[in-house]
């Protein structure tokens, strides 16, 4: 949301806006802050080994009570990379491998809907897939803190980031999303496992996760309120979005709405103001809302707030969306009306 000042007595002022900072505890009381801090203060896993890498984990994970039965720390969970089962002893991995693995089943399971040169992206049904995307929920627990994972996994889709090569498709990464959003959120939760960080995967995550959303003729949003880490992904995504599409695919028009960058880019209204407003180009002149961006100053902006790589090639992606009832859907483009114009 965007705090707008309700009186403005000054006519012929041009006020730039002040980017709103969101509180990652927003809407925790006493109680809530206190659960929060017993429970992510204590590790109770020390490591993860996921496929070739070992990662020192970051928070606690409510694991099967099952998995401590030597104790109340796990030294390493060994987890196998293409079931996600996981396991105590090194031993017990290998051999789940060498007995319970399929020799053809080297990726995760539901369908791939994305491929493009090394990188391959896996939708993953929680109702059909359920122990994978728990266990998924479990692994991605030791590196987020107080986010909410849905160990009810069956109203989401998981969409499962993988690099491939001859030995099969390794995860890197991963985001939900619930199957239909009351709020219009697009993004549940997003991770990069501490092995592939540094690869622009997080942003690829986004910028799928927003390629589905135009497939499905809606703009999208990730789940409020973000954390310091997801203002620090959307943020840059955002700005760099935005700043590409007014520079690159405006068509040097004159006049151009807030619904306009949001019917091509499937950005969320309150999201591109809270873009423009980081990027000091929305203005209020006369009691109106103004994009004031002249080229000179998007190409600057440009090459503050680059497009990095990889990026999502449309052309790759095999997807059909969930059939909705688009006229009882607010978040729909097909009913979005201009309001802001560029000046």
């Amino acid at each position: 949301a965007v705090v707008v000042a309700e009186e403005h007595t000054a006519v012929d002022v041009v006020t730039t806006l002040t980017a709103q900072v969101l509180d990652e505890h927003e809407g925790m009381d006493e109680a809530a802050l206190k659960e929060h801090e017993e429970v992510t203060k204590v590790k109770n896993v020390a490591m993860l080994e996921l496929g070739q890498y070992q990662m020192d984990t970051w928070y606690f994970s409510p694991l099967p009570k099952e998995m401590f039965r030597d104790g109340g720390l796990i030294d390493v969970l060994y987890v196998d990379e293409f079931s996600l089962n996981f396991f105590t002893r090194k031993s017990e991995l290998l051999r789940f491998q060498a007995k319970e693995l399929p020799k053809n089943r080297r990726h995760p399971p539901g369908n791939e809907i994305y491929r493009c040169g090394n990188l391959s992206m896996f939708e993953v049904d929680g109702f059909e897939e359920r122990q994978y995307c728990q266990n998924l929920c479990y692994i991605a627990k030791l590196f987020l803190d107080h986010k909410t994972l849905y160990f009810d996994v069956d109203p989401f889709l998981f969409y499962v980031l993988c690099e491939v090569d001859e030995r099969g498709y390794h995860p890197v990464g991963y985001y939900s999303k619930e199957k239909y959003s009351d709020v219009g959120y697009n993004l549940a939760c997003i991770l990069t496992f501490p092995s592939h960080q540094r690869k622009g995967y997080g942003r690829f995550l986004i910028a799928f996760s927003y390629e589905l959303s135009k497939k499905e003729e809606k703009v999208g949003s990730p789940e409020k309120p973000m954390s310091d880490l997801g203002q620090q992904a959307y943020i840059p995504y955002w700005t760099s979005t935005i700043v590409d599409f007014l520079l690159n695919e405006s068509n040097e028009s004159k006049s151009m709405s807030i619904m306009d960058i949001a019917k091509k880019t499937s950005i969320m209204a309150e999201d591109i103001i809270y873009a423009l407003n980081t990027l000091g180009i929305l203005k209020f002149v006369n009691g109106v809302y103004f994009i004031s961006a002249e080229r000179k100053l998007l190409v600057v902006l440009a090459k503050k707030h680059p497009v990095k790589e990889p990026r999502v090639d449309p052309s790759k992606l095999h997807w059909t969306p969930y059939l909705t009832d688009v006229k009882r859907d607010k978040f729909s483009l097909s009913s979005k009306k201009p309001s802001l114009q560029q000046d």
